[in-house]
């Protein structure tokens, strides 16, 4: 059993939560994070860069000099590679990086992610979250007095447009509902700042 100490929204201790291993999967799966984490990744890349061949560059028709007694190396035009301002040979061209996995592996790499931050004592747990208006300073002094002070993924039930504006300013803090959580915001992140109720709940779709 992991044992993790809940607090309450002014940073006091309150109690210690307990969750089994078995209920995150049983063992942390770093060759599925590895490659979870690969293709959110990939999927995130543009693939715009391109280069121009030497169907594509500008110039050429005339060939610079004639073949043969010149005492220089024949040439057929100056878009050739070897040409300064030529095509280029095997350049990157527009593609397509992204890739997808089987919903299965992606959920068995979202619990050995969140099971990796409970063995390493980056999740804490707070008993309720509530703002009645969107203030900034009360979120970041809720985020001092728990000593959050790297980043921090913010995991709620729903969509909350209050604790969204009070976090939207606040550096390398990001809101996440629990139905779009994923591997890879959970490593990326320092700390996992998380309900407990959320937690208890967390459905592995």
């Amino acid at each position: 059993m992991i044992k993790v100490p809940v607090f309450d929204s002014d940073g006091n201790s309150l109690e210690d939560a307990s969750f089994s291993e078995e209920s995150f999967g049983g063992k942390v799966r770093m060759g599925l994070l590895r490659d979870v984490v690969i293709m959110h990744e990939a999927n995130h890349r543009r693939g715009t860069a391109s280069t121009k061949t030497r169907g594509e560059v500008k110039g050429g028709g005339k060939k610079p000099w004639k073949q043969k007694h010149t005492g220089r190396a024949r040439v057929g035009d100056i878009r050739s590679p070897i040409w300064k301002g030529g095509g280029v040979v095997f350049g990157p061209r527009p593609r397509d990086y992204s890739f997808s996995m089987h919903r299965k592996a992606k959920k068995v790499a979202l619990q050995s992610a969140i099971l990796s931050k409970l063995k390493d004592n980056e999740v804490v747990l707070v008993d309720k979250l509530e703002l009645d208006s969107p203030s900034t300073k009360k979120m970041a002094n809720l985020l001092k007095s728990l000593e959050i002070r790297e980043g921090c993924l913010l995991v709620i039930r729903e969509f909350d447009e209050t604790i969204w504006k009070s976090t939207r300013n606040i550096y390398n803090v990001k809101v996440r509902v629990s139905s779009d959580l994923n591997a890879y915001d959970v490593v990326k992140y320092k700390k996992l700042l998380v309900v407990k109720d959320v937690l208890d709940n967390l459905k592995f779709e």
